[in-house]
């Protein structure tokens, strides 16, 4: 077995990604790099940062003052979307938010989204894809046996986002996506969500059931838009000093929000993505990446990062999701089993978009 090599930095390691790569110091190039981004590039937690965000929302303000909206923001129940949303608030955005029910909701998130909505008055649309075809969809991604099984999920929401830009003349959408929580995302296992063509394949070979009543957005649509600014996605967390125990606590005084665990675990199937898949069948800890990003921004130690990681990467609730996604996807357990024990792959094995892979390799 290969020696796991820990960054001296941060706690990202050669277990979790391949593709790392380490200096003379033992520092990784996730965190040195991230580190450069700061109050040069990326995320701006000062003064700067306070003039950027000003004349951002002015421009928001300006360009849609005539309309109903100022702008889109898609809402998930979790903390940065949530924290967005009740910053957008108090910065006098008139937010229109979106969300998917792809009916893995947690109740928490559900009773935190009715809750945020209620106190802001911000208009809630709901998109619930099909039932049928999404799950097995999500399904088909299973026995695909690729990594990330939350890309039909990622695409849909995507697509009802773009589509409700365009169709609602804003051109703006603001994410909840965020350098301080997020500064440091693994290379290794992962994939365009965009990529229809990669969705196509794997449904055609591991799919029982059509997924014409899906919408889906493919990378070319995304570019388009993008390129004919039709939509244009802002990160307003960027530019203030954003605190991950302040964030919990300024939302719980304001409208009882309430926590539900780790990063990404507001939604039943991501969690089970991020610490059950992950971990039990790529032999993937997610939460290197998470710990690594707080440890940049100055929101934790290395020393209590490492500590975090001795603990299980998933408790007893795991077993409980287990049984609503076995039930969901309308499989029984030794079938559950079978896809746990089959070998893996990786989801360039299947058909790729050649035109979002030159894209991708353009801007990065």
């Amino acid at each position: 077995m290969e020696k796991i090599i820990y960054c001296k930095r941060c706690v990202m390691n050669n277990a979790s990604d391949k593709t790392i790569r380490f200096n003379e110091n033992g520092y990784c190039n996730y965190c040195t790099d991230a580190l450069a981004e700061i109050n040069t590039t990326v995320y701006f937690p000062n003064e700067n940062g306070k003039e950027k965000l000003k004349a951002m929302l002015a421009k928001i303000k300006q360009e849609n003052h005539d309309k109903a909206y100022d702008c889109v923001m898609g809402i998930s129940g979790g903390l940065d979307s949530s924290y967005l949303a009740y910053l957008g608030y108090t910065w006098g955005l008139r937010i229109l938010a979106v969300h998917i029910d792809d009916g893995f909701d947690t109740e928490i998130s559900k009773k935190n989204i009715k809750r945020l909505c209620d106190k802001t008055g911000m208009e809630l649309r709901t998109i619930t894809p099909d039932p049928e075809q999404f799950n097995a969809l999500t399904l088909a991604y299973m026995r695909a046996g690729v990594p990330n099984l939350a890309i039909p999920q990622d695409n849909i929401l995507f697509a009802f986002l773009y589509k409700t830009v365009v169709d609602e003349k804003l051109k703006y959408f603001v994410s909840g996506g965020n350098f301080a929580l997020e500064c440091i995302l693994q290379k290794d296992h992962v994939f365009n969500a965009m990529d229809t063509v990669n969705i196509r394949d794997i449904h055609k070979r591991f799919g029982l059931k059509p997924i014409d009543k899906l919408q889906f957005i493919s990378s070319y649509e995304k570019y388009v838009n993008d390129k004919l600014g039709r939509a244009i996605s802002l990160r307003p967390l960027n530019y203030i000093d954003y605190n991950r125990e302040r964030a919990f606590r300024e939302l719980y005084d304001f409208c009882g929000f309430e926590y539900y665990g780790r990063k990404h675990l507001e939604n039943i199937l991501t969690a089970f993505v991020q610490t059950y898949w992950y971990p039990e069948k790529f032999g993937v800890d997610k939460r290197t990446s998470h710990l690594s990003s707080m440890i940049v921004s100055g929101q934790m130690t290395r020393e209590e990062a490492l500590k975090e990681l001795q603990e299980p990467v998933y408790d007893e609730v795991m077993e409980e999701y287990i049984g609503i996604i076995k039930d969901r996807l309308g499989i029984n357990d030794t079938e559950f089993e079978e896809i746990m024990k089959a070998p893996t792959h990786e989801h360039e094995e299947f058909r790729t978009d050649k035109f979002g892979k030159a894209v991708r390799k353009i801007l990065n």
